[in-house]
């Protein structure tokens, strides 16, 4: 106690001299001379922060993330597991397969515009510009027409302009990203439950095949899905269903 007793007082007569310090060398080292220029940088690091708190966010919404992982996920529900494969796993392989279907949007975005802006041949309003349309050319192969004249019209409303039938510049990329963006999502959440359908009806006919023959052998107090299980497994094991599943996913997106 006595010890850090000693130590606090030490700490708080130290203050006035770092205090000190900070303003005679320390501010001058990282804020530039020039209030304009030191606006422009602290804009800049708030700009970047941000950016890459919201990473994760981005990566769902302008890829091919989420048709991936919903297929994934109902293939787990539809054979009966709660857990297995663990959520570690269907997350990872979802985004090892999203960064295989997005390598060329990715290979595009940095070559045509984050490598010659670190480079500073371009400045950031251009290279937002040909780092954003890469995506945009993928998330227009991939949205329904319906779902992006859906939110034109939306947005044709909110701002209170004449309501087009379809977004106009669709055909060649020139698409507002907050039409595109949840139009594109939405698809997405449509395709992946469309995909889920597909993979879940044959385990639902082992469930109903397995809950009829239990019934007629007068076995009512065993739940069939107990039976059904290990049929379920084996039959996505025989088939390779790994191989049909992931294969499937990603020529869905070419």
């Amino acid at each position: 106690m006595k010890r850090l007793f000693v130590f606090l007082c030490a700490l708080l007569a130290s203050f006035p001299a770092a205090a000190q310090l900070a303003d005679t060398s320390g501010l001058a080292g990282l804020i530039p001379d020039g209030g304009s220029a030191a606006s422009g940088r602290i804009i800049q690091l708030f700009g970047l922060v941000t950016v890459l708190s919201i990473a994760p966010g981005l990566l769902v919404m302008v890829t091919s993330f989420t048709r991936i992982v919903i297929a994934l996920s109902i293939l787990r529900t539809g054979l009966g597991l709660q857990t297995t494969p663990a959520n570690l796993i269907l997350i990872s392989l979802s985004l090892f397969m999203t960064f295989f279907v997005m390598a060329p949007t990715f290979d595009r975005a940095w070559q045509d515009g984050l490598q010659p802006l670190l480079n500073e041949e371009i400045d950031e309003e251009e290279a937002f510009y040909r780092i954003s349309d890469p995506f945009k050319d993928f998330m227009l192969s991939q949205v329904r027409p319906a779902d992006l004249a859906l939110f034109g019209d939306l947005a044709a409303t909110n701002s209170r302009d004449r309501v087009e039938p379809e977004p106009q510049g669709a055909e060649d990329g020139d698409v507002d990203l907050r039409v595109l963006v949840p139009a594109f999502m939405i698809s997405e959440l449509r395709r992946g439950f469309e995909i889920g359908f597909l993979i879940v009806l044959p385990f639902l006919v082992i469930d109903m095949i397995v809950a009829t023959l239990t019934m007629s052998m007068g076995m009512m107090m065993l739940p069939p899905t107990i039976i059904s299980l290990p049929f379920k497994i084996l039959f996505f094991v025989l088939i390779d269903g790994w191989n049909l599943l992931v294969g499937s996913l990603v020529r869905s997106f070419f």
